[in-house]
């Protein structure tokens, strides 16, 4: 077991936005670090949990309501956290996570409207106050984000894309969602400017994490 503690991180954003590509960046600081890390995504992330994804991601856009939406959500992210998570932190192991619960609520707390508080209801239900040490919002206009989406989808069949597909509407709902949980939760949360090369986004990553880090006493 690592004498270092287990460290969580979580990356959010619209569509498009460029969070697995960045991922695979910081994956490679830490591990430059000299730190093990467990690199996983929601939904999804331990096997039940990617059964789940399936039912999620694929299909007509309104193939679920919000509530049952949501539900799915959470019965993916708490088999997720307990088999796949937890473990890992415990070997104290850096864990990055492509979305975790911030994602629940700008998606269907903003997105489709069943409000930020019902899904933090949901979170506690599900998996009490468990929450990464550190989340990385990466932001950029939709139009952006959509376009890169819609690129890595074009040749793809049977692609993950339901959520691509819905109204710009949507869209906007879930941008200005994702500013509001970085206002409201200030201490965890870094808001990152996607917009701009690969490389300037990393720096920009690198650079939130080691600001983030430092404000934990890290």
């Amino acid at each position: 077991m690592s004498e270092k503690p287990g460290l969580f991180i979580s990356f959010e954003g619209g569509e498009g936005s460029g969070k697995t590509t960045q991922i695979r960046r910081l994956e490679e600081w830490f591990r430059h670090q000299g730190r093990d890390v467990v690199v996983t995504r929601e939904p999804g992330g331990s096997p039940g949990a990617e059964e789940i994804r399936n039912l999620l991601l694929t299909g007509d856009p309104c193939r679920w309501d919000a509530v049952t939406e949501a539900f799915l959500m959470f019965a993916s992210r708490r088999d997720h956290v307990e088999r796949t998570i937890r473990p890992a932190l415990a070997d104290g192991k850096v864990v990055l996570c492509d979305r975790f619960a911030d994602s629940s609520v700008a998606y269907q707390g903003y997105g489709h409207g069943l409000g930020a508080e019902y899904i933090r209801n949901l979170w506690a239900l599900a998996i009490g106050d468990f929450k990464p040490d550190l989340t990385l919002i990466f932001d950029l206009p939709i139009k952006v984000g959509l376009d890169r989406a819609g690129a890595r989808f074009a040749n793809v069949s049977a692609a993950e894309d339901r959520f691509e597909r819905m109204g710009v509407e949507f869209h906007q709902r879930l941008r200005d969602g994702f500013k509001e949980i970085s206002q409201t939760d200030a201490d965890r949360c870094r808001m990152i400017d996607a917009n701009s090369d690969i490389d300037t986004v990393a720096e920009r990553m690198i650079s939130a994490v080691k600001d983030g880090l430092t404000g934990q006493g890290s």
